[in-house]
Formats: structure tokens, sequence, C-alpha cells
């Protein structure tokens, strides 16, 4: 059963040179769980195809072919359009509007019942109903956004 989706800034961090053990260590124990968004899969590729060929990338294009491909891939589809469309519209009209990209993220996490693990928990935090979790700090609690 499916109960994370994770950021880019998560999903990223095992290829650091020096990855923060405590996320390495909530992947590895629930990977089975977690599922990554379609706008995540496209600002890992597009990251990845930037980069000149190399090393570097060779070793980006594995890591995203053999490990993260292995989590579901989940769709920015009509439910997670029309809450997006609903919350951007409430956002703006509080004088809070949020990054485009953040948005559909936050949507397909609250449309699948999903919390959202990111190291950029402040991004998230005017989206109501959201779920977030920061696993680069073990002493940060989760929260739920309950702004209307």
């Amino acid at each position: 059963m499916l109960r994370y989706l994770l950021d880019t800034s998560i999903v990223s961090i095992p290829t650091w040179k020096q990855p923060n053990p405590h996320v390495v260590e909530h992947l590895i124990e629930l990977g089975p769980h977690c599922a990554i968004a379609s706008p995540i899969w496209h600002e890992l590729t597009f990251g990845c195809k930037r980069l000149p060929k190399g090393k570097r990338r060779t070793a980006l294009e594995a890591y995203l072919r053999d490990v993260v491909h292995s989590f579901p891939i989940l769709p920015y589809d009509e439910a997670a359009a029309d809450w997006h469309g609903t919350e951007r519209a409430r956002l703006e009209k509080a004088g809070r509007p949020a990054p485009f990209v953040d948005g559909q993220i936050a949507a397909i996490a609250v449309i699948h019942n999903l919390t959202l693990d990111t190291a950029n928990d402040r991004d998230f935090a005017n989206f109501s109903n959201l779920s977030v979790e920061n696993w680069t700090n073990p002493r940060r609690r989760p929260r739920r956004s309950t702004s209307p």
C-alpha cells in the first residue's frame, strides 16, 4: 500500500557525495510504500539530460533507471488538475501564490491520500489538506496543513 509521495529533493539525496543517513534509512525501510509524481520524474530526467555526457550523467541515468523508476509514477490527471485549480485560486486570492509544479505535486499527493516527503517542507506549507514530512531532520514532526 502506498503511503508516501517523494519529492525531487528526497529522491536526489542518495546521489550526493555524503547522503543524509536519515533519508537513506527511510528510503530503505519505506521504499515499498513510496511513489513519485510525474512532475518529479520530469524534473529528474530534465536535470540529468542537461548534464554533459560523462561519468556523472551515466551514473545518474543508471540511478534513475534502476532505482527511481522502480517507484510507481503517479500521473497529473483530471482529479489532480481539478484540486490544483481550486487550490491555486484559493492561494492567489489569499495573496500566497505557489509555483505551478509545487501545486501539481501537492495535488497528486492529496488526491492519492499520500504524505509528501520533501526537504523543502516550507514550499508546501500553504496547501490545504496536505500531509508533509521532512526526512532530512529526524526531529521534525509530520505536518498536515488545514488551510481552508
